[in-house]
């Protein structure tokens, strides 16, 4: 039985108290217009049918908010696109119906994609080669899965029939699905929106579709709007906000083509997800989405206006990948030829109009694909994001929660955005020790635009890029590139201790994966000074160190918990529901932990917030367990006994996992990440901190630290 179908069974076993929308409304949106309650209004408008809208889409379904999608596409991308998932983002995904396992059953073996080889041709001499993978990579030690290797197009068609299962249905443009749309759990294809404006009361938003050849308009009203609608978000432009970074980092065009004759090949002697090819002819990075099935996208320097996507048509597209590969191949076919910039961009804001329209996702940050930190960034926005809107929408936080939302997510970007950056030039750094300076490529294409391009011929500007280029590829000649060579010899042994000092693209990144900290935001800060300052991306792989301070992840620990039948090991992170708002407080079974409980129980009723209580229970405690937590905590039920499991006799607890004593606490939202602990136990009254801290959660009103906890 899968993980997400035994959180269901033990789910049933708890007795919560729902309330209905609007029961606090007065309370929650105090500092706000009201929302309308008007069938005409949608609560949630989501454009942009990409993996973090349509993942955002089901998180609030789950959560009982109704929402529906625009596309401006009228069919889904059938383009690769981003490949990698990172540790997090499947530690989400295995909180939807089995997702994360459908995820890792489809995906391509590990052994055939754990490595980057780098090359003179996919056929020639292998100038080195980087392992990924690290034997702690398979053990789950401080993750309950391992990161995943699958093309976003396949992701999307998971994503939709998850939401097929939960009555989500694809619309076209007939009149009667547009209808339809206001009923929630609905994606609108063929439908761009062309201007938004903010009422009093709702979000008006107006989208143009096609029908029968004529351009057509209509208007949808939306409490809260979010774009999730990719990089260059019609969303962010229509509501003016700009982006900051550093644009046109580097100019590409992607080949996306296939052929089984060359992923058998790579199967059998070089497997590989990423191939840096360098020779005299050519010069581009293969990345291998499904050798089995033969799926590729190339990834070509372009350089406009000296090129255009004319000169990349599929028959000199072919001949490009017939001088990488080093042979010809006979069954290459060429489905789709795509130019795109990379930039390393943040919007300066996430949030605007009062809180009610909000980025997400690509519409938000725009990062070089080195580390694949866009999406999965994208993928944990949506999970911040989908608690505090359903917590607002049912009236148990301010609209101003929302704004959280920018303060939490927004230093992400801005280190995720570095990151890449650091990774990028890390990629650089191998062209460069053989000779081949991609900056200096970039200052020659420069000066040809700006210094002689305003009175050569384009014919003869094209020339001379050729020409500059094609001495720059000498450099990869055998009769230099090699040992006996002096120079071939140095750059060789550069070569090598790039790779073996790490200072190559990194494909992983577990301490930022895993370990990333909200330091502000829905939660109670720390109250311990930082001993040191967080480290600056410098674009080379650190192991994560689990930690339990407030704003960061719940750590993960394997723990056993009883259902009617028997034990069965679940994570800690799966304590956490993620069909409710709701939070968990997690102690040890001790007198003082469990007044402290009580007193959660009674604030948590009093801000109508469902919230679990965990009692984690030391490794030797099987036959101690019920009796006792039953008879501290009644009245209230919605409690959970779990028993620790220790990989050896001396492996560390859950309490020194979390550098605490068992007389502390944790309070955890909905999100795994942590609003509040208390290392030592509650300094005074156990209500006034259970009420600060949730009231800190939750955006109810500010909080002094300081009194609250040890």
């Amino acid at each position: 039985m899968g993980v997400s179908g035994f959180m269901r069974r033990f789910t049933c076993l708890f007795k919560t108290k729902t309330y209905p929308f609007g029961y606090i409304q007065s309370r929650a949106l105090s500092d706000s217009k009201t929302f309308s309650t008007n069938d005409a209004v949608l609560p949630v408008l989501i454009v942009g049918a990409g993996p973090v809208g349509l993942f955002l889409s089901m998180l609030l379904t789950k959560l009982g908010i109704k929402c529906s999608v625009l596309e401006k596409n009228k069919s889904f991308s059938k383009h690769p696109q981003a490949h990698f998932i990172n540790n997090r983002s499947m530690e989400l995904f295995r909180k939807v119906d089995g997702l994360a396992e459908e995820i890792e059953k489809s995906q391509p073996p590990v052994d055939l994609w754990r490595k980057f080889i780098y090359c003179t041709s996919l056929t020639g001499s292998i100038l080195g080669s980087v392992d990924h993978m690290k034997p702690q990579d398979f053990e789950k030690v401080v993750s309950p899965v391992s990161v995943a290797h699958f093309s976003q197009y396949k992701l999307i068609r998971l994503l939709l029939k998850q939401l097929e299962n939960i009555n989500f249905k694809v619309c076209t443009s007939e009149a009667s699905e547009r209808h339809s749309f206001l009923q929630g759990r609905r994606i609108l294809m063929g439908h761009e929106c062309v201007s938004i404006n903010a009422t009093d009361h709702c979000i008006d938003v107006t989208a143009s579709f096609l029908e029968e050849g004529k351009l057509n308009q209509r208007n949808i009203k939306c409490n809260i709007l979010v774009g999730a609608d990719g990089a260059g978000s019609t969303i962010r432009k229509l509501i003016g906000i700009d982006l900051k970074g550093e644009k046109d980092l580097q100019k590409l065009v992607s080949v996306h083509f296939l052929s089984k004759d060359l992923g058998e090949y790579l199967l059998n002697e070089r497997p590989g997800m990423l191939f840096f090819i360098f020779n005299t002819e050519a010069i581009g990075v293969l990345v291998a989405h499904d050798l089995k099935q033969g799926e590729f996208v190339l990834q070509i320097p372009f350089y406009p206006p000296q090129q255009n996507l004319e000169d990349f048509s599929p028959e000199i597209c072919k001949q490009l990948i017939f001088k990488l590969a080093g042979q010809e191949l006979s069954d290459v076919s060429v489905i789709d030829v795509k130019p795109w910039v990379m930039h390393a961009e943040v919007a300066q804001k996430f949030v605007c109009c009062d809180n009610r329209i909000i980025l997400a996702g690509d519409a938000a940050h725009r990062f070089p694909p080195a580390g694949g930190f866009g999406m999965n960034t994208g993928i944990q926005d949506a999970h911040n994001l989908a608690w505090k809107v359903a917590s607002v929408l049912q009236g148990i936080s301010p609209l101003s929660l929302l704004h959280t939302y920018e303060t939490e997510r927004k230093p992400i970007a801005n280190f995720n955005t570095a990151l890449s950056v650091e990774n990028f030039k890390a990629a650089m750094a191998v062209p460069s020790a053989l000779g081949l300076d991609p900056t200096i490529a970039n200052s020659v294409h420069q000066v040809i635009n700006k210094a002689v391009g305003s009175f050569l011929p384009s014919v003869l500007q094209r020339a001379m890029l050729d020409g500059i280029f094609k001495v720059g590829r000498a450099q990869l000649s055998e009769s230099l590139l090699n040992e006996s060579n002096p120079l071939g010899s140095s750059r060789l042994a550069k070569l090598r201790h790039i790779f073996e000092e790490g200072k190559s693209l990194q494909l992983q990144f577990p301490a930022e994966d895993l370990g990333f900290r909200y330091f502000e935001g829905a939660l109670v800060p720390d109250t311990e000074p930082l001993v040191t300052a967080p480290e600056a991306p410098t674009g080379r792989r650190r192991d994560y160190i689990p930690s339990a301070d407030p704003g960061s992840r719940l750590p993960h620990m394997n723990v056993r918990v009883s259902t009617s039948s028997s034990w069965e090991t679940i994570s800690t992170l799966d304590l956490v529901a993620g069909d409710k708002v709701e939070f968990l407080l997690i102690i040890a079974p001790i007198e003082e932990s469990y007044h402290l409980a009580r007193a959660a129980f009674k604030v948590a009723e009093d801000l109508k917030v469902s919230t679990r209580v965990c009692i984690m229970w030391p490794a030797n405690a099987v036959n101690k367990v019920e009796a006792r937590s039953k008879a501290a905590l009644a009245p209230w039920e919605n409690y959970l006994d779990v028993v620790e499991v220790k990989r050896s006799s001396d492996s560390p607890s859950w309490w020194n996992i979390c550098q605490m004593t068992d007389k502390g606490a944790l309070l955890v939202r909905p999100d795994d990440h942590i609003a509040w602990r208390a290392k030592l136990g509650v300094n005074g009254d156990p209500s006034l901190a259970m009420e600060k801290a949730f009231s800190a959660a939750l955006g109810l009103r500010p909080v002094n630290v300081e009194e609250t906890t040890l």
